[in-house]
């Protein structure tokens, strides 16, 4: 659905239009630019140089286009992958895997989809591997799951924007309104648990990292195979992952510890 129309700013709405051909554009002309928009070449000359001028986009190596600016490439930039909270977040992982003696992980939520952040492995001959980089849908796993449980129901709306949530498993939410039924138990329970979800025969507990704002949040998980995750080991877990997640309380990065429910 567009903007109403009759509350629409013409030029802001030109430049979020704009900003928003970079995540399928690496480099965009002007005429490129207003092709695409349906807008003059001036306008978008004008739309393109402000942006540059506020960092959101660069001078292209050719010189005749654009690129994805500082700005834009850090506001696309999850959680955890900054270097001055990595270093923070490597020792609470290695606190955690030590504490659960499973494998841990960190996790971000970018749109429906979680990222694994960074990750250690725990030393049993039969274990999870940590999956860094790896992406997963959000409402199949526990760390996804205790991510969407921050957010108010209106943006979980908005993020399955269908009743009908994506099939992976039989254990996962199947609709949307089940899934707002679990996060709602998440909430209340303080972490949000996954039974062969997302991969068959690994069971995960996680719990939150807090931030400042949506875009800081990240999970701190704890996964096992399935014959070391009943209901007792998760929530045992779940208690030794907040003993770990407190470590972390970052001053000035909107990261603070997170506290027990």
């Amino acid at each position: 659905m567009g903007p109403t129309r009759s509350y629409t700013i013409e030029s802001l709405d030109t430049g979020l239009r704009l900003m928003r051909l970079f995540l399928t554009h690496d480099t965009l002309t002007v005429s490129r630019a207003a092709e695409l928009l349906s807008v003059g070449r001036s306008t978008a000359h004008r739309v393109l140089s402000t942006l540059e001028g506020r960092g959101f986009a660069v001078r292209d190596s050719s010189g005749r286009g654009y690129a994805p600016g500082p700005e834009l490439v850090r506001l696309g930039l999850p959680a955890g992958f900054g270097t001055a909270i990595h270093e923070r977040l490597g020792a609470v992982l290695e606190d955690a895997v030590l504490r659960t003696g499973e494998t841990v992980q960190s996790a971000a939520l970018i749109g429906d989809r979680i990222v694994i952040t960074d990750g250690r492995e725990c030393r049993h001959p039969v274990r999870v591997m940590s999956g860094i980089g790896r992406t997963c849908p959000a409402h199949t796993t526990a760390g996804g799951r205790v991510l969407l449980s921050r957010m108010a129901p209106e943006q979980v709306r908005a993020l399955y924007p269908r009743e009908e949530l994506p099939a992976t498993s039989s254990n996962a939410p199947a609709s949307r309104s089940a899934l707002l039924a679990e996060l709602d138990e998440v909430r209340g329970r303080g972490y949000a648990v996954s039974r062969g979800e997302s991969v068959r025969g690994v069971y995960a507990v996680a719990v939150l990292l807090t931030g400042a704002n949506w875009r800081d949040r990240l999970a701190l998980i704890a996964s096992a195979p399935a014959d070391r995750g009943d209901d007792a080991a998760l929530a045992r877990r779940a208690e030794e992952l907040r003993r770990s997640a407190a470590l972390l309380d970052v001053p000035g990065t909107g990261h603070e510890a997170a506290s027990p429910r």
